[in-house]
This record gives structure tokens, C-alpha cells and sequence, in this order.
């Protein structure tokens, strides 16, 4: 039997990381949240997420740096999901190594399916499951 792929969903505004995980854990997914980026940082490299997705405002380390440093160590596929909303910030979170960039507000459902092609392209033979395993 296939495990689940593990998400890590970094964000500081708790309702995001709520509402997401449950989003996430309803399609099949096990997600471990993180409330800044240097918890998270400590987390990944103790224990590996198949996918990250990240905000980029955050306390003690930024969503930047954060992949900058995730980047050293692995190439975990990696989504912003920001309220950076100019196209600026777009452009250097993509040339800064993420998979995809989801500008703050945004509708779960549809910004997650379309994210979905970006990470499979990037899927490198690791557990990681676009579709998750389905029920029953």
C-alpha cells in the first residue's frame, strides 16, 4: 500500500494554515504545518516533505530565504502562496528556484488544481503523489 505525500504548509496566519490542511488532509494528504520559516526549515530537514508550500512574509525566517536554504539540501518542489501580489515578486520567487506562485486571496480548489501540472512536471521519482491515493 502507497503512503501519503506529505505536504508542508508554512504560513503565519493560522487561519490559512487551518483551512488549508484541512483542504489537503480531506484529499488525501498528510500535511504538517508551520507557523515561520525557521521552524519549518528545522522540521524539513529532520523529516522531508514531499511538496512545500510557502508564504513569504513571515516571522524569523521569510519564505525566501527559506527555499534558498531548502534549495541547498534538496529539490523538493515548492509553491508560494503570498499576499506578494506584483509581478516583481513573482518573477524572483520563480528565478529563486519555486515551482509555482499563487498570489493571496485565492480559492483553495481552483489554485490547487492548477498547481497540480507544475508539481508532476517536477516530480522526480519521489513519493510524491499529485493525485492522492484514493479512498476506500
Amino acid at each position: 500500500m502507497k503512503e501519503k505525500s506529505t505536504i508542508a504548509l508554512v504560513d503565519d496566519e493560522r487561519n490559512i494554515l487551518t483551512s488549508l490542511r484541512m483542504a489537503l488532509e480531506a484529499e488525501g494528504f498528510k500535511v504538517r504545518t508551520y507557523s515561520d520559516g525557521a521552524s519549518a526549515l528545522e522540521g524539513l530537514t529532520a523529516e522531508p516533505a514531499d511538496l512545500g508550500i510557502f508564504d513569504i512574509k513571515m516571522p524569523r525566517m521569510d519564505g525566501m530565504e527559506l527555499l534558498r536554504r531548502i534549495r541547498q539540501q534538496s529539490d523538493m518542489p515548492v509553491i508560494f502562496l503570498t499576499s506578494k501580489d506584483e509581478e516583481i515578486d513573482e518573477l524572483f520567487g520563480l528565478k529563486m528556484g519555486a515551482d509555482d506562485y499563487i498570489a493571496k486571496p485565492f480559492r483553495s480548489g481552483s489554485s490547487w488544481s492548477a498547481s497540480r501540472p507544475c508539481c508532476a512536471a517536477r516530480n522526480r521519482g519521489t513519493a510524491l503523489a499529485i493525485r492522492p491515493k484514493p479512498r476506500g
